[in-house]
């Protein structure tokens, strides 16, 4: 699956600039990136949050993904070299704000998909809000 393979986020990490293709496309792989990860931030990817992210990705980017997909995307040998906060920080100079938004409400939506809320959850989606500059009035839905 092309969105898996994040070539788009190493793209950018590696300071290439991108057209407004690449830019869907990396709003794509950024979603996935974080929502995988989301599924293994609490140290068990449930199956619930996992049928949660193919949703969203087949109602964000009309892509199917699979679930080795996105297990895959989870645990990439990608964040042993640099901090997922990292990538994300870089990416978020070439993402819409909508799309920076967007990505936080998917999150929050997988987080809440398997109905408990764990500390290690909420310090991700803090952890991916700061990396991608969302303000609390951008997650809250106050700004356009």
């Amino acid at each position: 699956m092309a969105i898996a393979d994040l070539s788009n986020v190493l793209k950018i990490f590696s300071g290439s600039n991108l057209d407004s293709a690449t830019q869907k496309e990396l709003y794509q792989e950024v979603l996935l990136m974080v929502l995988a990860r989301a599924s293994s931030s609490d140290a068990n990817i449930h199956e619930v949050e996992v049928e949660s992210i193919q949703k969203i990705v087949q109602r964000e980017t009309g892509k199917e993904i699979s679930a080795q997909d996105i297990r895959k995307a989870a645990r990439t040998e990608l964040y042993e070299t640099t901090p997922l906060s990292k990538y994300l920080g870089s990416a978020s100079r070439d993402l819409a704000d909508e799309d920076r938004v967007r990505v936080i409400q998917c999150l929050g939506e997988v987080i809440k998909s398997d109905t408990e809320v764990s500390v290690l959850e909420i310090d991700f989606f803090n952890m991916v809000a700061a990396a991608l500059r969302v303000t609390p009035a951008e997650v809250a839905g106050l700004t356009d």
